[in-house]
């Protein structure tokens, strides 16, 4: 969830209760003030007709009047010094329902007789009008809920706006463009302090990928002479008549070295660029076409061993990597599912525009998930040619191009997985 989000909710939750507990504030006192406004008027009325009913004569009609707001009935009970309020509900025989009425009631002595008098008044247009001010403050409440909910919003947005762009700069980040790379000042005092420190670290970070990247650029040049001096002097002793057997057997195998720290040298160097970021992506790779490449590239090698290989490939996959990416990918996956397979093996090729699995049979036991894709692991004496870094380079090219790389060991099949 967002940050902004995330404070939004957390205050309309914090806001909504201190709102619903001041409009039942105001309900309740509204309703305790009509109430009191109807007991004065009742009080008051009750005053006039007592003042009236003393200077009226028994034969008087108004001892026989009774209503629903106005009853005197004759009574054994004693009389009572104070009157009494209470809400009672009425039925109301025109809208057959009952309603909301305050009655005052007290037992009065008048001309040597006992009556009780009872006054009352309707509370419907007093409830009707308490329900239209409730209403309007309702609405006045959530409008004004809203609209503070709303410029909270907007104000919060504005005020993160730029954390917000140096983030996307961030996300955006690659390691070859870094030197180009500025985090604007900002008007927000912590804002404008993060962005100083990015700007301060993005310029280490350049500097030292610079760094990195002439270290592997020298060590690519200055090594690979040695070596290939070396190589071209054992390849002439090689062929002196007069070295024994045995001097031959050591020339081959510092030759066979040789080679082995020849492509270590390259692998490593690799891996250093990789991970510098030195293979941008402009296209994407068709994937079918790479792999249609090495399967014929390696057709001789199948055909030695004698492999069926069963494909299931779609006609076009385009992948995001770097060309010469996809060629490693798909020459070590493919190069070590014909190398360490037996003869007469299988190989089974799987391609869409989402996921590529080669699975092949071999001798081999199953490798150990903690060291399949770690740099420098021979687990089996098969592998001694090998310098350990191929499973370790589809790996980081993985990991470089957001594309999955897995292993598992089934039904006596080795099974790699690169899914994005």
């Amino acid at each position: 969830m967002k940050l902004l989000t995330k404070t939004t909710l957390y205050f309309i939750i914090l806001m909504l209760p201190v709102f619903a507990a001041g409009a039942f504030y105001l309900f309740h006192q509204f309703n305790k003030e009509i109430k009191h406004e109807t007991d004065e008027e009742l009080v008051n009325d009750h005053l006039e007709w007592l003042r009236y009913l003393d200077t009226a004569s028994v034969n008087n009609p108004i001892f026989r009047f009774q209503t629903q707001e106005f009853r005197l009935i004759p009574t054994h009970q004693p009389v009572q010094q104070k009157f009494k309020l209470k809400g009672v509900a009425l039925y109301q025989e025109t809208e057959d329902t009952y309603a909301p009425f305050r009655e005052l009631s007290q037992v009065i002595n008048l001309h040597g007789q006992h009556y009780q008098m009872i006054l009352r008044k309707s509370m419907i247009e007093k409830d009707d009008l308490l329900k239209n001010i409730i209403t309007v403050m309702l609405l006045a409440f959530g409008g004004l809920l809203l609209f503070v909910v709303l410029s909270n919003w907007f104000i919060s947005r504005q005020i993160w706006r730029p954390f917000y762009r140096s983030l996307d700069k961030i996300q955006q980040l690659q390691l070859n463009k870094m030197e180009t790379l500025r985090f604007a000042p900002a008007s927000t005092y912590e804002f404008n302090q993060l962005n100083k420190t990015l700007n301060q670290m993005t310029h280490r970070i350049h500097q030292d990928y610079i760094n990195i990247k002439e270290l592997t650029e020298d060590a690519a040049h200055e090594m690979q002479t040695p070596l290939a001096i070396a190589q071209s002097k054992l390849e002439l002793l090689l062929q002196d008549e007069n070295l024994s057997g045995e001097q031959l057997k050591n020339i081959g195998q510092a030759g066979e070295e040789l080679q082995r720290l020849s492509r270590l040298h390259h692998n490593l160097l690799l891996l250093a660029k990789i991970e510098n970021q030195q293979f941008p992506v402009t296209l994407q790779t068709d994937l079918c076409q790479v792999l249609t490449q090495y399967l014929s590239l390696f057709e001789e090698l199948v055909h030695e061993k004698e492999l069926t290989i069963e494909t299931s490939l779609v006609p076009v996959a385009r992948w995001p990597l770097h060309p010469a990416l996809a060629d490693i990918l798909i020459s070590n996956l493919l190069g070590n599912a014909i190398k360490y397979n037996y003869p007469g093996g299988r190989i089974h090729l799987s391609l869409t525009d989402k996921t590529f699995r080669i699975a092949n049979t071999s001798h081999l036991p199953e490798i150990p998930p903690a060291n399949v894709f770690q740099r420098f692991r021979k687990n089996n004496p098969v592998y001694t040619n090998s310098n350990g870094l191929g499973l370790a380079i589809v790996k980081k090219i993985g990991d470089s191009y957001a594309i999955h790389i897995t292993y598992q060991y089934l039904d006596n099949l080795h099974i790699f997985t690169a899914s994005r």
